[in-house]
């Protein structure tokens, strides 16, 4: 398994772990509002609509809509710099390295696609949400081990993150294929010719950020209006921030990686939950979760991700594919596969793509999330618990 453990990940594991501890707080907070005397407040100020820009050029969007489209954008912009920087040089950058997560990903992020897809065939209407529960919330997930300290070793650490990360490179590809609008043939022109601005200046090695931001401010706004997800702007961003592997030389994507990171994981990650988790309890049963969406949802994420992620890994370690990460043992293993389960931000990010034209399943998807992330972190996190230690 993973070997060396460089500052980097200890940095990202340690920024994770406190937001994941925000995140939980700023749900828990949406769920309390969105259930209080201010409920009305809180659905009506995010649908209240704001105008960005100058004059006639800009944009009319609601709250809501700013979040998840643009500061959404900044998050997965964060996010690709992370994976980038992983292939190149940290804990994906070889085979050997990144074999177990990568395979580990694959069955987390199949199984719940198939459970989901089982439950949901008959409902054509429900049947688009079948990438929700295929995603891993690594700053959650990351939390609920920081909680076990040395109760999980620092290998099953690497592991989970490194799969989180996997996870959340297959929920970029799922929302660029997937879940886009009515494409403009303009407009795609127009994010090509941008994008092959950036990449010019990356060949250049453009040592200075703000000639990448102005373009792709322009490059968001392109490709907002092309029907492709306007976060996929960010991706393609942070793809051509240049990165130097030699240590001691100047890289512009871990300065920016390092600059950020405190604005996406205590602003714009809890600002997101806050505004996503907020969902009326009126009227909830147990009758409610068996509903199509809910109950794939949340068996898909409590069932489907720790079965596909153990499965998988379980069969790459027999046949030789794979190592079993460094002091831990099948209990704890397992139970990191577990906490995969834990779904929360990007499968809440997912639905709102999947049922953008049906929004009232949006409340089934948040059951579905929250009873599934739960769950898994109840369950996990005692089985990490209980585990004995090497």
């Amino acid at each position: 398994m993973i070997q060396y453990i460089s500052k980097s990940f200890k940095w990202f594991f340690k920024l994770e772990a406190a937001s994941g501890i925000l995140l939980l707080i700023s749900a828990v907070v949406a769920l309390y509002v969105s259930n209080s005397n201010f409920a009305n407040f809180y659905f009506q100020s995010l649908d209240k609509y704001l105008f960005i820009g100058i004059n006639s050029f800009g944009l009319k969007l609601s709250i809501l809509h700013w979040i998840n489209d643009a500061l959404m954008a900044i998050f997965f912009f964060f996010v690709t710099l992370e994976i980038k920087r992983e292939f190149l040089q940290g804990e994906l950058s070889s085979l050997k390295q990144a074999s177990l997560p990568i395979i580990g990903a694959v069955g987390g992020m199949l199984v719940p696609a198939l459970i989901y897809i089982f439950i949901n065939i008959k409902s054509p209407d429900t049947l688009n949400g079948w990438a929700i529960p295929s995603a891993t919330d690594i700053a959650f997930s990351i939390g609920i081990l920081s909680l076990l300290g040395s109760r999980v070793p620092l290998s099953l650490k690497v592991f989970l993150t490194a799969l989180a990360i996997i996870d959340d490179l297959g929920a970029i590809i799922i929302i660029a294929f997937f879940y886009t609008g009515d494409l403009s043939i303009y407009y795609l022109i127009l994010i090509f010719i941008t994008f092959s601005c950036l990449y010019i200046l990356n060949r250049f090695n453009i040592k200075k950020f703000l000639p990448y931001l102005i373009i792709g401010l322009f490059l968001w706004y392109f490709t907002y209006k092309s029907g492709v997800h306007a976060t996929i702007a960010g991706v393609l961003l942070a793809c051509c921030i240049p990165h130097r592997k030699k240590e001691n030389d100047f890289s512009l994507l871990v300065k920016i990686e390092h600059l950020i990171s405190p604005y996406v994981a205590y602003f714009i990650m809890p600002l997101f939950a806050f505004a996503n988790a907020g969902v009326s309890l009126k009227g909830l049963s147990f009758a409610s979760l068996l509903n199509p969406v809910p109950l794939g949802i949340l068996l898909g994420l409590f069932v489907g991700k720790q079965f596909g992620v153990f499965a998988f890994s379980y069969a790459a370690i027999k046949l030789g594919l794979a190592k079993m990460p460094n002091n831990s043992n099948w209990i704890s293993f397992y139970g990191v596969g577990v906490l995969t389960g834990i779904g929360f931000t990007m499968s809440l990010f997912v639905g709102n793509l999947a049922f953008v034209e049906n929004t009232q399943y949006m409340d089934g998807v948040k059951i579905g999330v929250l009873s599934g992330s739960l769950l898994s972190t109840i369950f996990g996190f005692f089985l990490l618990y209980v585990s004995p230690k090497k």
